[in-house]
């Protein structure tokens, strides 16, 4: 399987989860900086980490969302390439219009760093098939701009159309219907909150985010 992983002025998971990466699939993942205009040929999938892209000013995502690689981004997305972005990745993803909603400020107002349990929506895209849908998993949180909101039509949308992939089991960030994450309508792009690489190791405690990684080798290696 041939990565990239996109880091932005701020981020600061992008190590984290290339060595995820690495260990799932032997191949250390190509790092791509945001001034980039292009991406890697052949690309498989293209990762947007974690952290505080441009210090999170003006909002959260909405400055890295503008950055020149993002137009090549979309454009992989397009043609089917699978896209993960992961906590501010997510954000990013939103701000980009490559997937619906928006991620707004925790319900109670405070930066939550923690482990949270989820629950598996959908079990049948590529970045979740090691997963049953109804099954709870654990995995850590840590963001300040998490709540998930999205107009009433558009959430309707994603439960009915099966996009929404996991959901907080717990009142974790006051983001509607306890939505974690989400998929796009091709169901090639997805964005997360909780960060699986921060529970891919044993020496992490436990292992349910390196599913998640796994899948993906399994779907597209």
């Amino acid at each position: 399987m041939k990565s990239a992983v996109i880091v932005f002025p701020g981020s600061n998971c992008d190590r984290d989860l290339a060595v995820a990466l690495e260990k799932t699939s032997g191949t250390a993942p190509i790092m791509v900086w945001h001034r980039d205009t292009e991406l890697p040929q052949g690309l498989d999938l293209v990762c947007l980490p974690g952290g505080f892209s441009y210090g999170d000013y003006l909002r959260s995502g909405a400055m890295a969302a503008r950055s020149p690689v993002l137009r090549a981004v979309a454009e992989a997305a397009d043609k089917g390439v699978a896209v993960l972005g992961i906590c501010n990745g997510f954000q990013i993803l939103t701000e980009a219009g490559l997937l619906p909603g928006a991620l707004m400020r925790n319900a109670g107002l405070h930066y939550i760093c923690r482990e949270v349990p989820l629950k598996v929506e959908n079990g049948a895209s590529a970045f979740t098939s090691r997963y049953q849908a109804g099954e709870e998993i654990v995995i850590p949180v840590a963001h300040h701009d998490g709540n998930f909101q999205a107009d009433a039509d558009t959430l309707d949308r994603l439960e009915g159309e099966g996009r929404v992939a996991f959901r907080y089991s717990d009142q974790c960030n006051g983001s509607a219907r306890d939505i974690a994450g989400i998929l796009n309508d091709k169901g090639n792009v997805l964005g997360m909150m909780p960060h699986p690489e921060r529970m891919s190791e044993d020496a992490h405690g436990r292992t349910d985010g390196r599913r998640l990684f796994e899948g993906i080798l399994e779907a597209l290696g």
